[in-house]
């Protein structure tokens, strides 16, 4: 068996970030011995209590320090008395935008034995993938704030839509629903936004030709949001501007019952620099240092980082058997309606595997 080793950069970050990356490196470890993967891996303190202490983020040359490892897992960032856009224009938007990692990846699932909010949203038919755009569109940082304080206050804020980063996260999202099961519908709000959204859905259906053996369809966002709701399992692969796809996959992750098990890649597909795997859950400091967070999330997104890095049958195995501890096994932790605390569930899910 070939023996690979990856270096991988672990940034925790706060809250219960630091107690869901090491459940989720003991994970990779023991899938890594198993199909001869080896992993390094180096630690970095980035987070808002360093920003308390220092007043930054992370150091200088943080990003130069990133670009040697093969990628990147991230805990989660953010905690009460640092302002939320400080701790991510701090550390998240850099590094997502110097790496290129303009794929946000976000697959929902609904898993046998986690009860999804919705009556009719079961097992096995909720299995989607929201693709969102992840450099450009509504989070710019092209605009300003005038008359401070005056009744003429005002603030201005542009979104910014290129034809090359529409085409390569269309291109991405077509070839992603060609290798799954063939449908993609794309969301717009081309009638009340008027000149970003036609532009938008031009390009679409532009690369759509290029990829005829996909169905496709488009729809305004507050529908869009409507049938995530009322019609879940209808949908395969979802592409979304920044803006959009930032609230899709959350509202999805809720339809899958938790948004404690969802994953995100931060991808740069061409690999020319590292790509970002992260929960979404969140710091969530109300629970931090209890022991009792949900580490699945952090599971997940390392599953997704090692299908990046080339292992799919290694990825394979997290999946199975995080769909294995959830419907074999009673084992749950607080947010998943159980008792069990981060440790619990983490050796229950490590004998599955």
């Amino acid at each position: 068996m070939t023996h690979q080793n990856h270096r991988i950069a672990l940034i925790p970050g706060d809250g219960i970030g630091t107690e869901v990356l090491p459940p989720a490196r003991r994970v990779l470890d023991a899938v890594g011995r198993r199909h001869g993967i080896g992993f390094s891996y180096t630690s970095y303190d980035w987070s808002c209590e360093r920003y308390v202490r220092e007043g930054s983020m992370m150091p200088e040359d943080g990003l130069d320090r990133l670009r040697e490892a093969d990628a990147i897992l991230l805990g989660a960032v953010g905690y009460p008395g640092v302002p939320d856009h400080v701790s991510l224009w701090g550390l998240l938007i850099p590094i997502r935008r110097t790496f290129r990692q303009y794929v946000n990846l976000r697959p929902v699932r609904v898993f046998e034995g986690v009860d999804s909010p919705l009556r009719s949203a079961a097992a096995g038919e909720v299995d989607l993938v929201v693709v969102r755009e992840n450099v450009e569109g509504e989070y710019s940082e092209i605009g300003g704030r005038l008359n401070h304080g005056t009744p003429e206050e005002l603030a201005v804020q542009e979104a910014v839509f290129t034809r090359t980063g529409v085409t390569r996260i269309a291109d991405y999202a077509f070839s992603l629903a060609a290798r799954r099961r063939g449908k993609l519908t794309s969301a717009t709000k081309s009638n009340g936004i008027i000149h970003t959204m036609p532009f938008w859905d031009e390009l679409i259906a532009e690369r759509a030709a290029e990829h005829s053996g996909v169905t496709w369809d488009q729809e305004h966002i507050d529908a869009l949001a409507a049938k995530f709701v009322l019609d879940p399992a209808r949908f395969d692969v979802v592409v979304a501007s920044n803006l959009f796809g930032d609230i899709l996959s959350d509202l999805a992750a809720a339809v899958a019952g938790s948004i404690g098990i969802a994953p995100a890649a931060n991808l740069n597909p061409e690999r020319d620099f590292p790509s970002m795997f992260e929960p979404v859950h969140g710091s969530a400091p109300d629970i931090a240092g209890q022991g009792i967070a949900n580490p699945l999330g952090a599971i997940w997104s390392a599953a997704l980082m090692l299908d990046h890095l080339g292992h799919p049958e290694a990825a394979g195995d997290i999946d199975n058997a995080i769909t294995a501890v959830l419907a074999k096994s009673d084992v749950r932790t607080r947010d998943l309606g159980g008792t069990a605390t981060t440790e619990e569930f983490t050796e229950k899910l490590l004998e599955l595997l």
